[in-house]
């Protein structure tokens, strides 16, 4: 069965199969799948309304509508799924433990550290490993993920645990939630004090939906107003229910800043994890994990903290993460010692890899250089296409001569540049979701780790874009390019700071909307003519004021006779004047207008522009 010819070609038809493309898909993946010819499906898109290239990465929406149109469904593959068949094709798999259960030993639990903002998730952490973290940290909110490993002792015996600290602030929900994902254990910190507040139920929510046992740490029983009853209550309507409560949560009241009781919360972690988890991991198989944070060191490269989840990481392993890769060239502990390797659950910071992956990329071991590569190149270019989908703006036909007129679109181009991966992520995913209206469009063209280069500087001299810095500066002589070429770079170390500003700069370009305020009304008593001006109204000013080259109207009856008449000239007796207040008489000449007839009403006006709110 053939569909309606385009343009005299016919085109395949389907029967509503499924065709499985990834997110990111261009027209000729699509033609391929069907063995239609690419151009067609252009000309097909085109009488949809849409003007698509054949091979411009299109968004899900605009796969779904042309699939729709040609009786086919369309199945878009996650990235998930589109990594493990990539692995699969190269005989690997993410994700499983190899060999028999006596090839399997137990493991240290990860756990993150989760919470609302400032209820002392840094200060426990601070407390367990006897370090101060917090003075490092911009306005007392930790920045981006860390990995730390202590140990404690439960009956008598050592007991490893791996902490991942994830960041309090809402604008990384994205990387809070790959943190609960990565672990075993949740520690939920609530502030006696405070009680739940809204990022503490967001911070449940991730930890429910990752399906991880949760060990609740009530912070602060130290201050004044605190009561850890309250605490159990309230988390009692979130499903989280006490021991001493005739439930099965662990609830274990401590003070961070005291260092009371985090002996305690440790060993509640251990027996959670033994009560709840079966966690046992193969050591001698290749090393498989996730990656916590990244970052660009000037003298190292590209560091990426991982999380070694089954096997044994040692240094000369050849490795892919995300879309980075390399050769382990050295390995470090959270202590910053070398390491020769590290087994499950253990973090580690790695050197060697080629770029900066992203935090919550996996990583793999593989045997060649050469698979490593074209994983990485080939996960690069899946990213990419999912990157350009996800900023195409659909376009239909009836607007598009409105979104070519210049000013009708305004958009703000960015270059986020950072000292790790997840804070530039999360920064660029709390800028997107800013919402201004439909008039304002923001585009992050580039993205990275590191300082800002010459390079970025080039960037944005050709696409008018506003760099910005977070806890990185412009290095070498960008700086002074970017002075020279006046090029906007902004520095940051504070998240909600640069959300801010963008914020307040976004509305800054929003056309200026006006309304219109009435500024008096003058009542024409008596017509008077001359050959040179035309008509002139003897007027009387029944409200307001009338003033010079402002805009009027003219009524008569309670009716618009004339809009957009301007006051021309305004006279009384026979000066010339700039206005005439409520009471007074005088003469106003209204152009080219000759239309006037005793008691009509010229309205006057001015449209003034509108506060933003």
């Amino acid at each position: 069965m053939q569909a309606p010819s385009v343009g005299g070609v016919m085109l395949p038809r389907g029967n509503g199969e499924a065709i499985r493309l990834s997110r990111g898909a261009s027209l000729t993946d699509f033609a391929e799948k069907i063995n239609a010819n690419p151009a067609s499906l252009v000309a097909v898109m085109l009488n949809l309304g849409e003007m698509v290239t054949a091979t411009q990465s299109v968004s899900d929406e605009t796969l779904q509508l042309l699939a729709g149109e040609m009786n086919y469904t369309v199945q878009i593959v996650s990235p998930e799924e589109e990594d493990r068949e990539l692995l699969e094709s190269f005989d690997l798999e993410f994700g499983e433990d190899e060999g028999t259960e006596e090839d399997l030993v137990v493991r240290p639990p990860a756990v993150t550290v989760m919470g609302h903002v400032d209820h002392g998730k840094t200060r426990l952490l601070d407390a367990i490993r006897k370090t101060n973290v917090i003075a490092g940290e911009a306005g007392g909110i930790t920045q981006h993920i860390g990995a730390y490993q202590v140990a404690t002792e439960v009956n008598d015996e050592e007991r490893k645990i791996t902490f991942i600290d994830t960041p309090g602030h809402e604008a990384f929900t994205a990387m809070r939630a790959r943190g609960a994902k990565s672990t075993d254990i949740a520690i939920l910190v609530v502030a006696a004090n405070d009680g739940v507040m809204p990022q503490t139920v967001e911070a449940l929510n991730h930890a429910q939906a990752a399906d991880v046992p949760i060990v609740v740490a009530v912070n602060k029983i130290d201050v004044e107003g605190a009561d850890p009853t309250k605490v159990r209550g309230q988390l009692t309507e979130y499903g989280l229910v006490a021991e001493e409560f005739g439930g099965d949560t662990m609830f274990v009241d401590i003070s961070a800043k005291q260092g009371l009781n985090i002996d305690s919360l440790l060993e509640a972690v251990i027996l959670t994890a033994d009560a709840s988890l079966d966690l046992r991991a193969n050591p001698t198989q290749d090393a498989q994990g996730i990656s916590i944070e990244s970052r660009l060191d000037r003298g190292r490269g590209a560091v990426a903290t991982v999380l070694v989840q089954r096997g044994t990481l040692r240094v000369g392993d050849t490795m892919v993460v995300g879309d980075a890769y390399g050769r382990v060239r050295a390995m470090l502990d959270d202590n910053g010692n070398n390491v020769a390797e590290a087994g499950p659950s253990t973090p580690v910071q790695v050197l060697g890899l080629t770029n900066v992956p992203g935090a919550g990329d996996n990583f793999i071991v593989v045997d060649e250089d050469r698979t490593a590569r074209q994983i990485a190149e080939k996960r690069a270019a899946r990213e990419r296409n999912a990157a350009f989908a996800k900023r195409t703006r659909r376009v239909s036909l009836e607007d598009l001569d409105k979104v070519l007129k210049a000013g009708e679109v305004q958009q703000l181009n960015l270059i986020i540049k950072g000292d790790a991966s997840g804070s530039v992520e999360a920064l660029e995913s709390s800028l997107l979701q800013l919402d201004v209206g439909e008039e304002v469009d923001i585009r992050v063209l580039h993205r990275g780790v590191g300082a800002v280069t010459e390079s970025d500087i080039d960037l944005a001299m050709g696409s008018d874009a506003i760099v910005i810095g977070f806890n990185v500066r412009a290095a070498g002589r960008a700086a002074q390019m970017a002075e020279r070429e006046g090029v906007d770079v902004r520095y940051y170390s504070v998240i909600y700071q640069a959300i801010e500003e963008i914020e307040a700069a976004l509305k800054g370009m929003l056309k200026p909307e006006y309304e219109e305020v009435e500024l008096g009304t003058a009542e024409i008593r008596e017509i008077f003519r001359s050959s040179k001006l035309g008509n002139i109204a003897g007027v009387l000013i029944r409200s307001g004021e009338v003033k010079r080259n402002t805009k009027a109207r003219l009524l008569r009856d309670g009716k618009v006779i004339a809009e957009s008449l301007n006051i021309v000239g305004l006279r009384r007796f026979k000066d010339d004047v700039t206005e005439i207040r409520e009471g007074f008489e005088g003469g106003i000449n209204l152009g080219n207008f000759n239309d006037i007839k005793v008691d009509d009403v010229i309205a006057t006006y001015e449209m003034r522009e509108k506060p933003r709110v």
